[in-house]
């Protein structure tokens, strides 16, 4: 889908601040043990710059960031206030169900995911949605910590800067 196409509208950012303030814990579904990937950049930001209770979901893998992972959301030891989901287009129906039947408050969809339908069934179910946002961005860039996600540059130029 196209974003010209889309038609669902996510909250604006004083809500997603609301959202990422009224939050204790945070599953990221889709987690990786994986340096080179996505989740692991973002849990490693979740857990060295934030307060909140990070928990990780993949049935494959034992640990990550010397802590356990969970199989499913299912497994977790409480309800997460937001699940950040890192799976594939295709995976997002189930994902949904497993966030509903968790007692989750958020649906939060990474970079790039993007599921209409799914969307209109997480706010039918009461849940709060986000996508195509990355957590780890919006938490720095409302809490002032870009320069900790790597984007510190401290010139905003789409111009490649010549060093004298």
């Amino acid at each position: 889908m196209s974003t010209a196409d889309r038609t669902w509208t996510g909250p604006s950012a004083p809500g997603r601040l609301g959202l990422l303030r009224q939050a204790k814990s945070i599953a990221i579904v889709g987690a990786s043990d994986k340096p080179s990937r996505a989740s692991y950049f973002v849990a490693t930001y979740l857990q060295s710059s934030t307060r909140y209770k990070v928990y990780f979901v993949n049935p494959v893998v034992k640990e990550i960031l010397g802590e356990p992972t969970y199989a499913s959301l299912a497994d977790l030891p409480e309800s997460p206030d937001i699940v950040d989901v890192f799976r594939k287009h295709d995976d997002l129906p189930g994902v949904l169900e497993e966030a509903i039947a968790a007692g989750a408050k958020t649906l939060w969809l990474q970079l790039g995911s993007w599921h209409e339908d799914v969307a209109n069934e997480a706010e039918a179910a009461g849940l709060d949605v986000v996508m195509d946002r990355c957590v780890k961005i919006e938490h720095a860039r409302f809490h002032g910590g870009l320069h900790l996600a790597g984007f510190d540059t401290g010139v905003i130029s789409s111009k490649r800067q010549v060093l004298a």
